[in-house]
């Protein structure tokens, strides 16, 4: 199986850091998803960026629409980690 180099948290230094410290401040938490992106950190801001354009941005679809359609692309991707992050925020909108 393959794996993916990451840097913890813990082990962030410089931009990295700062962009952990940032996500850790405004979310609460760091995600995976993040962590597996810490060798190019630009790729976290980036990624950032697209999912609040696509998420909270501005879209005919209400929002508990948008997280319905993360549930169903999780699950059809196999992704329990995204499945459980979209049916909680889900469930914020239900």
């Amino acid at each position: 199986m393959a794996r993916i180099k990451i840097i913890q948290e813990n082990e962030a230094k410089g931009e990295l850091h700062d962009i952990y410290q940032g996500l850790v401040q405004s979310r609460g938490k760091l995600a995976e998803v993040h962590k597996i992106q810490s060798l190019n950190p630009k790729t976290i801001l980036s990624h950032m960026n697209l999912y609040m354009d696509i998420m909270y941005g501005q879209s005919p679809l209400k929002k508990a629409q948008r997280e319905m359609i993360a549930v169903v692309v999780s699950v059809a991707n196999k992704c329990d980690y995204c499945t459980r992050h979209h049916a909680e925020a889900l469930n914020v909108y239900w």
